[in-house]
């Protein structure tokens, strides 16, 4: 499972309409070299916490939309060698299109050297691609024209703020519809309120590292600690108060040790290192390594501890009693326990290191964990005689730590597999071992099988008795993920793997599904989508068919380079009730807007006056036109008889529940303009 504990509270935000955005800024010039030779040089700055995608990925089916640079007219050029990038360029896995990218931020620049026929004639054209960040990605084009004529060596800078403008016997298109921009502000629904979303990130990293505290404490180099600490600081302490204060300050001290490892981590290797470390094909081949390292340890195959000379200081400067020797004795605690604590901490590490604060958010809940009970005993020491004894369950609590190492060891070694195209690990295989591994732990609890430091299991304890359960349990959960899905014609997706496991797709046996032939036939933007749902890539079609069934459609604008377009497909629209009202309720259509096919002829839009060149660039202009929105993913529910919006648009959330909500009231909405009694009540 993702994450053991998913939440005690929930951390909302409300979330704001994010309009046209323009993330990235373009500008370019032309360098005169010598005569005929001159260097066309494109610079792009971004915004923070977006990204763009270089020309040249290493993987040529990578699913993203690299940048391109096109010419209107080459006849007058003649390109010499290809176009140079500089700049902020970096190699990284994207955990959502399971593949390796390389990925622009903050700044680059690109050198084209050129020679020219003809210096009076400009160059002209455009360039594509796309722009993204953690939520959305956006169609980033920019056209482009370089007067060569006055080119100096030093260059003329043109911006971004280019127009074009149609003549008369250019193709035009209205993209605008009155009703979709009219009912854009004046939603028709009564049923919703205010768009809210959980913000769950930073709370989750944080319950990741609070578990793995909780598991650190029952570990035999954690546990025994907790008397013989507190009965220290009762016992040294002139009274009561004193003893608590000592507790409190011992377990404070806990807390500041791990968090400063935390911030020390960041601020040494920065959150796009860590994040690189996280996602790049060889870290996560060695992460695999390292954890199998981890997990033979907990098993009881050998011990990895730091330096004894390491403790044995920090212990002599915690026998002051002072602020100092506590904080000390804190520090030989981390220093003590490492063996059983440093590979969670790893564990922790690695899953939190995609955020630029995560490693200190997810070190602040593992020591919060930690400290805990040395603070509360401290303050009520009668709660000792409540805890249980020392002995071998301490053991097996490594020893199933062990088990969990293995099975997060294949996670990193299938994103390896994924990123380099090995193609070995997929679904298949990695389910099997999955449950191979959760067979092994139920067997160990059950006292089937031991391990070295195992004592022969006389009795086994109820509580024993209820781990194992619900390891196999578990076992059998993970089973399920063999079955076939119906509606998808592949294999189960499990929710609690979303993130561990390859997705199902990724196979050895399973094919793809083909559409209905007739509807292909009477409407040819007609196809199999996400999930082997029914769609229509083209807005008249959809809706025409719409209206013949009498159904409301959902305006789905994707990109085939979206990566939060896949979060909700993968995550969102498997979930059965989702699906199912995708599927029997509402008419999909999906505007792809970053479809490169031409346009049959060069078109303008007349409410916008942009140059549409091909099918992305139609869908684009005509979801800005009408939703004054650039980015996707973006959901529109709109009724086909009066295309008017029947509930507001929404953009990528994880929440299942919230777009159940959604297209709940979407299709109530429809029902109750259908029967007459929309806003009676």
């Amino acid at each position: 499972m993702q994450y053991l504990l998913y939440s005690l509270f929930a951390l909302f935000y409300f979330q704001a309409t994010p309009g046209i955005l323009k993330p990235a800024h373009w500008s370019h010039r032309i360098e005169k070299v010598n005569d005929t030779q001159y260097k066309l040089i494109y610079e792009v700055k971004l915004d923070h916490d977006w990204g763009t995608y270089s020309q040249y990925q290493d993987n040529p089916d990578s699913p993203v939309m690299p940048i391109e640079f096109n010419y209107e007219d080459s006849s007058n050029i003649r390109f010499i060698g290809r176009t140079e990038e500089s700049g902020h360029i970096k190699k990284i896995y994207d955990s959502v299109f399971e593949t390796e990218v390389v990925k622009i931020i903050e700044s680059a620049s690109f050198t084209q050297l050129v020679e020219i026929i003809d210096p009076q004639k400009p160059i002209t054209g455009y360039k594509n691609g796309q722009v993204c960040n953690s939520e959305r990605c956006i169609m980033d084009d920019y056209d482009f024209t370089f007067q060569v004529a006055s080119a100096t060596n030093t260059g003329q800078v043109s911006s971004e703020a280019n127009t074009t403008t149609s003549t008369d016997n250019d193709h035009t298109i209205d993209q605008s519809i009155s009703s979709l921009q009219t009912s854009y502000s004046t939603v028709k629904s009564t049923c919703t309120t205010e768009e809210k979303q959980i913000s769950q990130s930073h709370l989750l990293t944080f319950f990741f590292g609070f578990l793995g505290g909780l598991l650190a404490l029952l570990t035999p180099c954690v546990f025994p600690l907790i008397p013989l600490t507190v009965s220290y600081f009762t016992k040294s302490s002139k009274d009561r108060a004193s003893g608590i204060r000592n507790g409190i300050l011992y377990g404070l001290s806990i807390i500041a040790i791990y968090v400063g490892i935390g911030l020390l981590i960041t601020s040494l290797f920065g959150a796009t290192a860590l994040n690189d470390l996280s996602t790049n094909w060889l870290a996560n081949l060695i992460f695999f390594v390292v954890f199998v390292v981890f997990a033979l340890s907990f098993f009881g195959y050998y011990e990895i501890t730091l330096p004894s000379s390491w403790s044995t200081k920090t212990d002599a400067l915690g026998r002051n009693g002072s602020m100092i020797g506590i904080f000390f004795m804190a520090f030989t605690l981390a220093i003590v326990s490492f063996s059983c604590t440093g590979p969670i901490i790893g564990t922790a590490l690695v899953q939190s290191a995609t955020s630029t604060i995560g490693p200190a958010i997810v070190m602040f809940g593992f020591a919060l964990a930690l400290a805990l009970p040395f603070g509360l005993f401290a303050a009520f020491p009668a709660w000792l005689q409540s805890l249980p004894k020392s002995g071998s369950w301490m053991n097996s609590v490594k020893v199933v730590l062990g088990f969990l190492e293995l099975a997060l060891a294949l996670k990193f070694l299938s994103v390896s597999d994924m990123t380099s195209h090995w193609g070995f690990l997929r679904y298949e295989l990695f389910m099997g071992l999955w449950i191979l591994l959760f067979a092994g732990m139920s067997a160990y609890l059950l006292g089937w099988i031991r391990f070295p430091h195992d004592s022969p299991l006389k009795k086994k304890t109820p509580l024993r008795w209820a781990f194992a359960g619900l390891s196999l349990a578990w076992t059998l959960y993970l089973c399920t993920g063999f079955f076939t899905n119906q509606k998808t014609h592949s294999y189960q997706s499990l929710s609690l793997l979303s993130g561990l496991a390859p997705p199902a797709y990724y196979n050895f046996f399973k094919p793809q599904q083909i559409g209905d032939l007739n509807l292909k036939q009477r409407f040819p933007s007609y196809s199999k989508c996400a999930n082997n749902l029914d769609c229509f890539k083209d807005y008249t079609e959809g809706v025409t068919y719409a209206k013949e069934i009498g159904k409301p459609v959902l305006l789905d604008f994707t990109g085939y380079g979206c990566v939060n377009c896949r979060k909700t497909e993968e995550n969102i629209w498997i979930d059965e009730m989702v699906w199912s009202k995708l599927k029997n309720d509402f008419v999909l259509v999906s505007l792809y807007c970053d479809d490169e096919t031409p346009l049959d002829q060069l078109t303008y839009s007349i409410s916008t006056s942009k140059k549409l060149r091909n099918i992305g660039n139609k869908w684009e202009d005509f979801q800005i036109v009408n939703f004054q929105q650039n980015s996707q993913p973006l959901y529109v529910p709109i009724d086909p008889f009066d295309q008017e919006i029947l509930v507001p648009a929404r953009g990528y959330h994880s929440s299942i529940t919230e777009y159940q909500q959604f297209l709940n009231c979407a299709q109530q909405t429809f029902k109750s303009k259908a029967t007459g009694s929309l806003g009676q009540n």
